[in-house]
């Protein structure tokens, strides 16, 4: 007999293929992740955190969430930090519902959002994207009951890299005033889309972000969420003190401090890599969905022998299915020499 909860003990873990990824003998364009190391003002605040003699302490935030505040346009009191955005997508769940409400989560998507609903035991009601009408918002909005708690809008999403108005964001939150309106801009530095000036308007929505993607610090683990001061106090609530560890603070600190170096990366994939790959692919009539992130989810005819191709020629990329069941490729985008070896690879390997 277990001593957990039922519902628990039913899951499987969420377990993303991560073994044998190394960055050394192979170009990691499976994680949407940063695809060369970070900047060097990154390194050297991480070394200098090493030799400071305070390993040994507790975190201490300082004016962290100011920099955050002012870099996102808000209010300090409108951020609170986390400890990687998956930390705030599971705390603004548990926070939100009770054992059996219904939280919306169009698909394919993100498997975070499907995996906090389960640990809450909660109702999932999943209409699908499509490539040519994107996310659904008159199906999520015509989905909203009085047992509506979350509704996500990834945005962009993952896999797909569809992207949604902000004036369609704030028409689904005020359609659904008793949820909370999840709003996941992980990739906003490549989308550069944002509802961050819209809360005020629509207090029910709550924005997370991550400096995984684009500033290249998965490995340590910061994120932070964007809302009103309310909610903010709220959640800071269900945080824990110390869930957020100190290379992090000190890392993002120093990448906000000199973020025209991150950004000279953004706009070489967002600029020149992602309009050379997606015009290889038209040239070669190869389907994909448009995208607003850096990363393009692929459908050639043949996707386990280019998956395979790639892989032999140190090339990672994720296979990921649609909701028909038909495989396709989802390919992160790198610098300009990444992405013409990529398109060189596969012009060799497309039939």
């Amino acid at each position: 007999m277990s001593i957990f909860k039922d519902h628990i003990d039913a899951m499987s873990a969420y377990k993303p293929p991560l073994e044998g990824r190394d960055p050394v003998e192979y170009t990691l364009l499976d994680f949407n992740e940063r695809t060369i190391e970070v900047v060097e003002p990154i390194r050297e605040a991480l070394h200098g955190l090493i030799d400071s003699g305070r390993l040994h302490m507790y975190p201490s935030y300082g004016d962290i969430a100011e920099q955050i505040a002012d870099y996102a346009g808000v209010g300090a009191d409108q951020v609170m930090i986390t400890n990687g955005s998956d930390h705030g997508i599971d705390l603004i769940i548990r926070s939100a519902c009770q054992v059996g409400d219904e939280i919306i989560i169009p698909g394919p998507s993100f498997a975070m959002y499907s995996q906090c609903a389960k640990f809450e035991g909660l109702h999932m009601v999943e209409p699908q994207y499509t490539r040519e009408g994107g996310y659904p918002v008159d199906e999520v909005i015509s989905s909203v009951t009085d047992k509506t708690r979350v509704v996500v809008v990834s945005n962009p999403n993952n896999p797909c890299g569809t992207i949604v108005s902000p004036d369609d964001i704030v028409r689904i939150a005020k359609a659904a005033p008793g949820a909370a309106i999840l709003v996941d801009e992980c990739y906003f530095e490549y989308s550069q889309v944002t509802v961050a000036d819209r809360l005020h308007e629509s207090p029910n929505i709550l924005i997370t972000r991550t400096f995984s993607k684009t500033w290249g610090l998965p490995s340590i683990r910061l994120g932070y969420v964007l809302s009103v001061a309310d909610n903010i106090n709220a959640l800071l609530n269900v945080r824990g003190p110390y869930d957020i560890n100190q290379f992090a603070v000190v890392a993002v600190s120093a990448g906000l401090k000199c973020r025209d170096l991150t950004l000279a990366y953004v706009k070489e994939v967002m600029e020149v890599s992602k309009p050379l790959l997606e015009a290889f692919l038209e040239q070669r009539g190869v389907e994909f969905w448009p995208s607003a992130a850096n990363y393009l989810w692929v459908f050639p005819q043949n996707p386990e022998a280019i998956e395979l191709a790639l892989r032999d020629e140190k090339i990672l990329v994720r296979p990921k299915a649609n909701a028909e069941g038909q495989l396709g490729l989802r390919m992160t985008i790198g610098t300009e020499e990444q992405t013409r070896h990529l398109i060189d690879v596969l012009g060799r390997a497309l039939p």
